[in-house]
C-alpha cells in the first residue's frame, strides 16, 4: 500500500508562500500542462496581431494552403470558405472543428480571437 504523500507548505508570518511537491509529480504536472495548452508559432501570433488577420487566415497562410484547398478539404465553395477567414466571424464549435481538421491545427488554435 501506498502511503499519500504530503505536500509541505513552507509560510511566513502564518501565510502560505510556497508549496514543495515530490519531483515525479512536478514533471508529470508538465506534461499534462503541455499537452492541455495550443500554443501559436510566433509567426502565426504576429500575422493575427500585426497584420491584423483571423487566426484562420494567419493559420491557412502559413500552412501555405490557398483558399480554394482549404476550402475543397472542407467541402464547401471558396467563397463560402473566405466568410471563415473574416476577422470578426462568429464561428460555431463544429464549424471551428471542421477548420483544424483541415488546417492540421488543434481547434483550440483557432479560437483566441476578442469578440
Amino acid at each position: 500500500m501506498n502511503a499519500a504523500i504530503r505536500h509541505q507548505v513552507i509560510e511566513e508570518k502564518g501565510r502560505p508562500l510556497f508549496v514543495l511537491v515530490p519531483y515525479a509529480e512536478y514533471v508529470a504536472s508538465l506534461d499534462r500542462e503541455s499537452e492541455e495548452s495550443a500554443t501559436l508559432p510566433l509567426a502565426v501570433s504576429k500575422a493575427a496581431a500585426m497584420e491584423d488577420k483571423s487566426l484562420v487566415r494567419a493559420w491557412r497562410e502559413y500552412k501555405g494552403l490557398s483558399q480554394a484547398e482549404v476550402a475543397e478539404r472542407m467541402g464547401i465553395s471558396r467563397p463560402a470558405y473566405a466568410q471563415l477567414e473574416v476577422k470578426k466571424a462568429r464561428l460555431r464549435a463544429s464549424t471551428l472543428h471542421r477548420l483544424a481538421v483541415a488546417l492540421e491545427v488543434q481547434w483550440e488554435q483557432l479560437c483566441g480571437e476578442e469578440e
